[in-house]
């Protein structure tokens, strides 16, 4: 039978203790025994840190036969002297002292463990998952899940400093459009219907502004059916934001005052603000995304008016269809771009909708180029002074429509400086502003929004609603850290008739207003302040701030890539009564 801890209460965490001669009592698991006969050392872990156990001649007898039947994993709580230890530890906060055991329990025993519990691990992460609760174990993992604590602490901290009131808005909701899949709740009471989990808050936070609650934050839990990757999980927490009577620059603002806070009070770490920022056409044109990493260079030149009457009839034919043709330069280069690295690129190139990729490698005295032989000296050497190609260098150039040249090169620009390992450490941040309020859809042959359909445009492009969707600019704006998208937000449209406007822009019927918006749209009639607001990433906020490459490493219990969780085995049939009463029969898909 395990022991009982009466009689002991724990003062310290093991990676606290201190104080030489003081009497501590310490609770947590067994990491680690070292048996020298006389002698019997354990090393006790918590979420802390580690602290060493000391046992000898002087020990009780008891108590030191129950040391040495300690194993791994073993719960454990002790009490005993914090003595200096003999041979210290640099690698340990408390590797200066050991605790002189006079009492001993434990309080349970452990099975030899399917993978030992240690910070470095080359452990399968499907095994890990699969015994998730003792992957959380581990000191880094453990760490991560504290971090993302403190970032949650310090959101609040601030938005409470500032005004806004938590309110917790409903998780069974309405079916909305919000561009991804949701995931469907059916309902008991209400045969044959369903509710929604919500993909963000977004019409609850309006209507309450528009109830008049003025400023309001919420760690909401969002929930997304969509396939996952590294910064995607089906389910994900939003710091999620609203404000009334403001404009874009006082949300931006705002915005920047908690990022400054956040990484003093959590990494110490000063983050000057304003904040850098740049146009969606500005981002687009430079780095070939709307979240740029631009901790390094490699920007994109358009040499379009070079190229344009040369022999090469690639380059030639897309400035001809309204493309353009843009390069980027990997300076110095050489050596790892090589033929065969940029014959993969190549294919990476083709498999995100090039044609084809055009080089310059310049390793000799004279360059060599894919398409050399189509291009005169003269227009050779302007090309090379247009890129700013030199010697050891390697250019890239794509030639297409810019739909896709720009993400093309955007994306070979971040695969190029990954080999060439240039991008610096640091927490980049970045503005992205007025965005496309509206993208072409080729397929459908019609214009869709790119953003919820209460985003407001910009006032001097409401004129080019009905005439030219390609010149309205959204007041609508992205918070990009070191390439990744961390919030995304808008000012939102309170004006009924111009409301009524935007929804018929976008091809809805009054029908479908009615059954997808009618609660908010009936709201509008009461009056709305200007409000708007924006949603952060708390999961990716935290990735990053932790050094992490994937989400999975700061959730508790995360989804893997077909959105299963391998420690409990969800999703999980049901037994047939179950969907008898929600009035569900499942029929089986072909394989």
């Amino acid at each position: 039978m395990a022991d009982n801890m009466n009689g002991l209460k724990r003062t310290h965490y093991c990676g606290e203790v201190d104080g030489i001669g003081s009497e501590v009592v310490v609770g947590g698991y067994v990491q680690k025994v070292r048996d020298l006969g006389n002698l019997i050392f354990i090393d006790l872990r918590d979420r802390t840190g580690i602290v060493q156990l000391a046992f000898n001649d002087n020990t009780a007898r008891d108590i030191f036969e129950k040391a040495a039947s300690c194993r791994a994993e073993f719960v454990l709580m002790a009490k005993g002297t914090v003595d200096e230890r003999s041979s210290k530890n640099p690698d340990l906060k408390t590797g200066n002292i050991e605790i002189t055991v006079t009492d001993l329990r434990i309080l349970a025993k452990a099975q030899t463990p399917p993978f030992e519990i240690q910070n470095e691990t080359r452990v399968n992460e499907e095994l890990r998952l699969k015994y998730r609760f003792l992957d959380l174990r581990r000191q880094p993992l453990q760490q991560n899940i504290i971090m993302r604590h403190n970032i949650a602490k310090a959101a609040r901290e601030y938005y409470y400093k500032n005004g806004f009131i938590e309110i917790e808005t409903p998780m069974m909701m309405k079916s909305t459009p919000e561009g991804a899949r949701d995931y469907l709740i059916p309902s008991r009471v209400h045969n044959g219907k369903f509710y929604a989990l919500p993909q963000s808050p977004q019409i609850y936070k309006q209507l309450l502004m528009i109830a008049g609650m003025d400023k309001y934050i919420q760690l909401a839990r969002c929930f997304r059916d969509e396939d996952l990757r590294a910064d995607r999980q089906p389910e994900f927490t939003q710091i999620d934001i609203e404000m009334s009577f403001v404009d874009v620059e006082d949300i931006l603002q705002s915005t920047e005052g908690f990022i400054n806070y956040l990484f003093k009070d959590v990494l110490d770490i000063d983050i000057p603000v304003p904040l850098p920022r740049l146009t969606y056409t500005e981002a687009m044109n430079r780095y070939g995304s709307d979240k740029p990493d631009t901790r390094f260079g490699m920007e994109i030149t358009d040499i379009s008016d070079i190229v344009s009457s040369c022999g090469f009839g690639v380059f030639t034919s897309a400035i001809e269809n309204g493309g353009s043709v843009r390069g980027i330069v990997a300076k110095n280069a050489v050596s790892v771009l090589t033929r065969k690295e940029i014959d993969k690129l190549t294919e990476t190139a083709k498999g995100i909708g090039a044609k084809g990729l055009a080089y310059i490698r310049w390793n000799d005295d004279e360059p060599t180029c894919s398409f050399g032989k189509f291009m005169t000296p003269d227009e050779m050497k302007a090309i090379l002074n247009a890129l700013g190609c030199e010697k050891g260098d390697v250019a890239l150039i794509v030639a297409d429509k810019n739909k896709v040249t720009l993400p093309v090169l955007g994306a070979l620009r971040l695969n190029v400086a990954k080999k060439l390992d240039i991008i610096p450490e640091g927490f980049n941040f970045l503005w992205i502003t007025e965005f496309p309020f509206f993208e072409y859809d080729e397929e459908n042959d019609t214009w869709v929004a790119m953003h919820h359909p209460f985003t407001m445009p910009m006032d001097d492009c409401l004129q080019y609603l009905d005439s030219a969707p390609e010149k309205v600019f959204a007041k609508a704006y992205d918070l990009v850290l070191n390439g990744v998208e961390l919030s995304s937000g808008s000012i939102r449209i309170t004006d009924y008739e111009l409301q009524q406007k935007m929804f018929r822009a976008l091809g809805l019927t009054e029908e479908e207003i009615e059954a997808k918006f009618g609660f908010l749209v009936e709201a509008y009639k009461y009056g709305a302040p200007p409000h708007g607001g924006l949603g952060i990433g708390l999961d990716r906020l935290s990735m990053i701030m932790c050094g992490c490459d994937s989400l999975r490493d700061v959730t508790a219990f995360p989804k893997v890539q077909n959105a299963s969780e391998l420690m409990s085995e969800c999703p999980a049939a049901v037994d047939k009564e179950s969907l008898d009463i929600l009035g569900i029969s499942i029929i089986e898909k072909e394989k």
